[in-house]
């Protein structure tokens, strides 16, 4: 009986105890609170800037460089000359700029509708693209839609505009291959008018979506889960550029693997998927907003400062690979693995200290 009684006494007096310490006085509280509600981030201007400055604007940018491609490829059929020949080269390119750049937030409407693969499937194969020349199909717009994603989009584009990095004679370009390119241009045309609709406020409006994250948005409940996706798209592209797009035909020793092989334009290709997540690091495209480095600055500067540098060096040394990259995965080595560890520096960043940093903060 003393023994029952000394364990409830004790007990007891644990219990006061903890709930003393444990619980404190309101005051106490209301300070935690003021506390917890002060260290939140309201990521909605950012949110906003990223959906509308920066995606919307890429894709909006994508789909008037197409509609250049487009006239400068129909300006071709009408007049094959060396000039014009040259004006589409240069549009093609022009237009790979703000897709590449774009591919730093392949989630979405790009991902959900089809859209990446049917713009910009790659490695293409010079079989099939040739089995397509060969048939006796007529090449309208709608017998393209239908044809795999590697037989139409981008490269295939590439393929009849260019010939291995060499200047192609215009004379050289048979009347097939003219339909081939204006219904595969007038194809590409329709997804990016596609793409850009996704997310405008004229059309499905996805940028709502990621701007009214947290506050009404079927797609993302919490702020918090449309600034994971922020980062987890920028980790993607990092590991594309750094695990694929430059390591496979690197490890291979295979110019078939190469990106944008035809044109020669694959080093710019890499640039510009890095440059996309600086563009979505700093909440910036034709006009400078709030992003993600607020974010990080308010939290970790050192991070910030950091991840900026790693961005930047990943940038300059894929630049410092010499042209064309589809001989320097042999002849330039050095160079490539560099590239490769830069690269890879900015996707270790964005893994084990930025996305971290993201799911332990809390946000409004």
């Amino acid at each position: 009986m003393k023994l029952y009684k000394f364990w409830a006494l004790s007990c007891c007096l644990l219990l006061a105890f903890a709930f003393a310490v444990g619980c404190g006085s309101d005051e106490e509280t209301d300070e935690h609170d003021e506390h917890d509600h002060a260290e939140a981030f309201d990521a909605s201007t950012m949110l906003n800037n990223f959906a509308n400055g920066v995606v919307l604007a890429t894709y909006t940018e994508l789909d008037k460089k197409a509609g250049d491609l487009l006239t400068a490829v129909k300006a071709l059929e009408a007049d094959t000359s060396q000039g014009n020949l040259q004006k589409a080269q240069e549009a093609w390119k022009a237009t790979r700029t703000p897709w590449e750049q774009s591919e730093s937030f392949l989630f979405g409407p790009v991902d959900t509708q089809g859209l990446d693969p049917a713009l910009d499937s790659w490695p293409v194969d010079h079989v099939n693209l040739q089995s397509v020349l060969d048939s006796g199909d007529t090449l309208t717009v709608d017998f393209v839609s239908g044809l795999e994603d590697t037989q139409k989009g981008f490269h295939t584009i590439e393929f009849l505009l260019f010939r291995e990095g060499d200047q192609r004679k215009a004379s050289d370009i048979t009347d097939r291959e003219l339909e081939y390119l204006v219904s595969t241009t007038e194809n590409l045309k329709a997804s990016t008018s596609q793409l850009r609709l996704a997310w405008a406020p004229e059309g499905e409006n996805f940028s709502s979506a990621v701007a009214q994250a947290g506050t009404g948005s079927v797609v993302y409940p919490s702020q918090s889960a449309a600034v994971q996706e922020m980062v987890n798209g920028m980790i993607t592209i990092a590991d594309e550029v750094a695990n694929g797009k430059i390591s496979d035909p690197y490890n291979e020793s295979d110019t078939t693997l190469v990106e944008s092989q035809f044109s020669f334009n694959s080093i710019s290709d890499f640039q510009d998927n890095i440059r996309g997540i600086q563009n979505v690091y700093m909440g910036k495209y034709t006009s400078d907003g709030q992003g993600l480095n607020d974010f990080v600055s308010s939290k970790d500067p050192g991070l910030d400062s950091r991840f900026q540098s790693e961005v930047q060096a990943a940038i300059d040394a894929i630049g410092a690979i010499p042209d064309p990259f589809r001989d320097s995965i042999t002849a330039n080595r050095g160079a490539v693995q560099a590239a490769i560890d830069a690269v890879s520096k900015v996707q270790l960043t964005l893994e084990q200290d930025i996305l971290p940093l993201v799911q332990s903060s809390e946000f409004n």
